[in-house]
């Protein structure tokens, strides 16, 4: 493994402690991990804060973990659920300030709003060159597995993908597997 570390953030509804989060950090122990809460959940508001100090945060949190563990950005994993992996690749794909870093972690990207297949948050793909895990459930409403592979041609490389049979967007009952398949793409970057 050439992670020297990985940094997680939670989707809007949730925060650092979200299950999937803890069960990710346990699986890739010993790595150090660092699980992260956006701005408005520290301040013990419910809606998110603007897309800006969204990924503003991501890239201090990151920047000042690298800075902890003595290494390079380049030589972490970011990623989360659903809000948090999606402002992860923003960071990443920033065409002022770039983080760069060895891989992002993307569960249940929201592909799209509920119902609005339409407004797609893809714009920022074409800039995104890090290496890619892509974990959604087949039944999830904020992006099926055909509107997932076609997002996924607009990106640089092919990104590695697991579906959950069944799962929705919480992917809830399987964080353990969620887990696994995070450790084990880990172990081949």
């Amino acid at each position: 493994m050439n992670a020297r570390g990985l940094v997680l953030f939670p989707g809007a509804g949730s925060d650092s402690q979200h299950a999937a989060l803890v069960a990710i950090e346990q699986a890739v122990a010993p790595l150090p991990t660092l699980r992260v809460d956006f701005p408005y959940r520290l301040a013990g508001k419910k809606f998110p804060d603007k897309t800006p100090v969204l990924v503003e945060c991501v890239k201090v949190a990151v920047r000042e973990f690298a800075k902890q563990l003595q290494c390079a950005t380049e030589q972490l994993v970011i990623g989360g659920r659903s809000m948090g992996g999606r402002m992860c690749t923003m960071a990443a794909s920033d065409e002022v300030d770039p983080l760069h870093v060895l891989g992002i972690v993307c569960i249940g990207y929201p592909l799209h709003p509920p119902k609005k297949p339409d407004q797609l948050r893809t714009a920022h793909f074409g800039n995104l060159h890090s290496p890619l895990l892509f974990v959604s459930g087949t039944r999830d409403e904020f992006g099926t597995p055909e509107e997932l592979e076609l997002a996924w041609k607009l990106l640089p490389g092919k990104p590695t993908a697991q579906m959950i049979e069944k799962g929705r967007h919480e992917l809830r009952g399987a964080d353990a597997r969620v887990a696994e398949f995070v450790a084990q793409w880990l172990q081949n970057l």
